[in-house]
């Protein structure tokens, strides 16, 4: 069976997304036709795939390495959740992950 994420878009509204082991949240998302940004393309040097993960599901990720960190430092609106999702590799424990998109701009 094919493993999930689990999107809240910009209106609130829920998605299941099927998630591909080994591939980016941020390319997962998008696969998904939802505007995650990714300007960069995944190269950590841009904070527009910025999302925030569900409290329940931090400590289930490795911690933001400093690249991520210093990006994060640029978005406008910070919150204990904030990732940027193309530094978020899908794993099968991730399955079930929550993560909200948020306005980067």
């Amino acid at each position: 069976t094919m493993s999930k994420i689990q999107l809240t878009d910009m209106n609130g509204q829920s998605h299941i997304l099927d998630a591909v082991e080994g591939w980016r949240v941020m390319e997962i998302i998008r696969e998904h036709g939802f505007d995650v940004g990714g300007l960069c393309g995944g190269a950590c040097a841009c904070a527009t795939c910025h999302v925030e993960v569900d409290g329940q599901w931090l400590e289930k990720l490795h911690p933001a390495n400093d690249d991520e960190e210093a990006m994060l430092d640029t978005v406008p609106v910070l919150t204990d959740g904030s990732r940027l999702s193309c530094q978020i590799i899908f794993t099968p424990e991730l399955d079930g992950l929550a993560v909200r998109l948020v306005a980067n701009g």
